[in-house]
Formats: structure tokens, C-alpha cells, sequence
């Protein structure tokens, strides 16, 4: 298990998506809000190295944001065995 230690991973996690036009995109400042397309309460896609692994939702905890993990999704050929 030790030699897990030295692996990066890359964990991103997915609030939600938007689509504007690139001009709007450019003329944005610091500060600017940019609305997503998904309702705040809605499940975020948490992804390893930019491949999907679970779903989880967001909880706050006084000054503390984190993910709490809901369902891991499995690849095709996992599930197939």
C-alpha cells in the first residue's frame, strides 16, 4: 500500500456547466458570477484524472466546504465481470 503514496491524482469536482459566448467570457472581471445551468441541490460529479467515479453533494460546514461521496460509478467492463 506504500507505494500508492506516490501516485498523483487529479480530483475535480463538477458543480454544474454553463455556455456563453467567448466575448462574454472576455469581458468578465475579477469578481464576475458566472450562473450554472443546475439547481443548487443537485448531485456533483466528482472526477479522477478527468474520468468519472462517483456522484457525491455538497456540504458545508461553517467555514468548511466539502464533497460527501453518494455513489461511485463503476466502468462497463468492471460491471460485465
Amino acid at each position: 500500500m506504500a507505494s500508492l503514496d506516490k501516485i498523483d491524482l487529479d480530483v475535480t469536482v463538477v458543480l454544474g456547466t454553463a455556455r456563453m459566448p467567448i466575448h462574454k467570457l472576455l469581458r468578465m472581471g475579477r469578481g464576475a458570477i458566472i450562473e450554472l445551468e443546475t439547481p443548487e441541490n443537485d448531485a456533483v460529479e466528482i472526477l479522477a484524472n478527468g474520468h468519472p467515479i462517483a456522484r457525491g453533494e455538497v456540504v458545508v460546514n461553517g467555514t468548511h466546504i466539502a464533497v460527501e461521496v453518494k455513489e461511485l460509478i463503476r466502468k462497463p467492463e468492471v460491471i460485465a465481470r
